[in-house]
């Protein structure tokens, strides 16, 4: 007579065949991460490879204040990110490498990739955050709240200014229009942030602190920059230009934005050509530093896995 347990145990089910399964879903976050990595390779070749380095064809600055300031303008997103996520999880110091993907995803794959690639990053990690999702999409959304507020500050700021720029280009309407547009956009997660929210409230407001630190602390490293590429323009000016350029980018319903900084460049430094240049060079040295990091992240990797560190 067989065993009652052996009977059981013939009857249930191959748990084997469930095998393949369970481990997809475990690994879900490294495809993933691994596929974002490989669009942000090819990306890069794409730019490299095309007229991303057209830049460096232009004079290029002696000074060595700007390529401190340079390096202080590329290092601050993943930085501040850093605070932010070491605060929240404890993030340990290699997640630098992580935070300086997922900003190099956002800018040469798509908006919002960058967040995906982290998420995924996140979620290989459950020992360090059990749920990553909803601090990942409460960070990302107060990065947008803080944008958006940054970008009404300066509003108000060059509301006097305005009648200086063309009428054809930029008009109190438009840009009224967009401010109510931006606040339109920002007042739901206010009126509905405990459903949308996961973090706790301070949480919530330190978060936003310290994106509008970056923000500032950004746009003033870029003036900076600027500044110690055309000395000859006072600081002063570079600044306020600097707050015009994400000022003209953020605003949504302004048609023509190149045009519109071109016109803001002339009216303050009585030349668009030299700014433009001066763009040129640090979106090459941008692309540089994104190819250098991307270099030194996949060696990095492939040493681990070949158990060479």
């Amino acid at each position: 007579m067989q065993n009652p347990v052996e009977a059981a145990l013939q009857k249930a089910p191959d748990l084997a065949g469930l095998e393949p399964i369970e481990k997809i879903r475990r690994r879900w976050p490294l495809v993933l991460g691994s596929a974002l990595t490989l669009l942000m390779i090819a990306a890069l070749a794409r730019e490299l490879f095309g007229s991303g380095l057209a830049g460096l064809q232009q004079a290029i600055p002696t000074h060595p204040g700007f390529y401190i300031a340079f390096a202080l303008f590329y290092l601050g997103p993943p930085t501040f990110d850093y605070i932010i996520f070491r605060r929240l999880w404890a993030i340990p110091l290699d997640g630098m490498a992580a935070l300086h993907k997922k900003r190099i995803a956002n800018e040469v794959v798509v908006g919002y990739s960058g967040e995906a690639y982290f998420y995924a990053w996140a979620r290989q990690r459950t020992q360090m955050v059990a749920a990553p999702f909803g601090a990942v999409k409460d960070v990302t959304i107060q990065s947008a709240i803080a944008g958006n507020t940054f970008t009404l500050i300066l509003i108000l700021l060059t509301i006097p200014f305005m009648e200086m720029l063309p009428k054809d280009l930029v008009n109190f309407n438009t840009v009224a229009g967009s401010a109510a547009l931006m606040v339109a956009m920002s007042l739901p997660f206010f009126l509905f942030s405990k459903r949308v929210f996961s973090l706790p409230r301070n949480s919530l407001w330190w978060v936003f602190a310290i994106h509008m630190v970056r923000l500032a602390l950004g746009t003033f490293t870029l003036a900076l920059a600027w500044h110690f590429a055309m000395p000859a323009v006072p600081v002063g000016t570079w600044l306020f230009l600097a707050a015009g350029r994400m000022l003209v980018s953020r605003i949504p319903l302004l048609p023509n934005k190149e045009l519109v900084f071109a016109s803001v460049a002339i009216l303050l430094i009585g030349s668009g050509d030299s700014l433009t240049e001066l763009m040129a060079l640090m979106a090459a040295l941008t692309l540089l530093a994104h190819v250098a990091l991307i270099g030194v992240f996949s060696a990095q990797a492939l040493a681990k896995k070949l158990d060479w560190i």
